[in-house]
């Protein structure tokens, strides 16, 4: 008995319950004339395989917002169709387009939000994996914190703002690969790991109010750690950070976790910076800890201001 292949409906319900092989196969069956789309707006070249890379990433996202299931191959047009035009509008010295750019309103939800489905948030999450440190760092910045503008990422990660555009140009293309070709994987439980490392992070200034973040390093942290200044300076190591987090304790500043992300070597907190009361401009009001790990430790962590500090009065 020949089986007979599922309809457009029935994938795109499949995928809004979280079935990432679904949404692959929409993908695939749907490929042809999204890239016909994109060729006659733009012609052949790097910019017409760059809209379909995106409007890939799109669905992936907006996927749940489609309300007729059967209309799924003209609304992945449509989005092929939006991408192009805003390209052509955009300014030349602006080549990369990005999720935002095609995708959502100021007050939509987060990417996070998004991708809550389990099992898609997996699939996102494993092909995440796939690139490369230095390209997965500036995604998971642009797209998973709040550090995501160009200006910001470039300054934690101590490169040109150019080089940022580039790295997220590649990422974009490498993720729609590496989606479609990982939908049918079995992939790793992203809440746990989330969920382990905030842990981990709430974990580290519950021990540093007890004065016990010396011993939370020396656990969590390589011997020969390295600890690097907002200023993008090697401070010192494992004991220079225990010194710093003293010193602000000291001082009465607080902090609380916000925000982790993370993705085998590298993890994200961003945390609230909150000053005395009688030394409100203290410190900024935010930081963020970029780790880079080595066998699940902390290898190197950079501190990061994404705001100065309020003006004193």
């Amino acid at each position: 008995m020949v089986s007979t292949p599922e309809s457009d409906a029935d994938l795109v319900r499949a995928a809004q319950s979280g079935d990432p092989t679904a949404l692959g196969l929409l993908v695939s069956r749907h490929q042809a004339g999204m890239q016909a789309v994109a060729l006659s707006l733009l012609g052949y070249g790097p910019d017409a395989e760059d809209v379909v890379q995106d409007a890939v990433l799109v669905a992936l996202s907006r996927i749940g917002e489609l309300r007729d299931p059967s209309a799924v191959g003209p609304w992945l047009r449509a989005v092929v169709r939006n991408g192009a035009r805003m390209r052509l509008r955009r300014s030349r010295t602006v080549p990369v387009a990005d999720l935002e750019a095609l995708a959502l309103p100021a007050a939509d939800p987060t990417p996070e939000d998004l991708l809550e489905g389990r099992s898609m948030r997996d699939w996102v999450w494993h092909a995440m994996g796939q690139l490369s440190e230095p390209v997965r760092l500036v995604t998971m910045l642009r797209y998973f914190s709040d550090v995501s503008s160009y200006d910001q990422i470039a300054a934690l990660c101590g490169i040109p703002v150019g080089t940022v555009r580039s790295r997220l140009s590649q990422a974009r293309s490498k993720l729609a690969t590496a989606l479609h070709e990982t939908a049918s994987l079995a992939h790793d439980d992203a809440a746990a790991l989330t969920a382990a490392r905030r842990r981990e992070a709430e974990e580290a200034l519950v021990t540093a109010g007890r004065g016990e973040f010396s011993d939370f390093v020396r656990e969590h942290w390589t011997p020969d750690a390295q600890f690097v200044a907002p200023d993008g300076q090697v401070a010192g190591g494992r004991e220079f950070a225990v010194r710093a987090m003293d010193r602000d304790l000291s001082a009465g500043v607080r902090q609380r976790i916000t925000n982790v992300a993370a993705s085998g070597d590298v993890m994200i907190w961003e945390a609230d910076l909150i000053s005395p009361p009688d030394d409100p401009t203290h410190c900024p009001p935010g930081a963020v800890w970029l780790h880079t790990l080595r066998e699940g430790r902390t290898a190197r962590m950079r501190l990061f201001h994404p705001r100065p500090a309020l003006a004193a009065a």
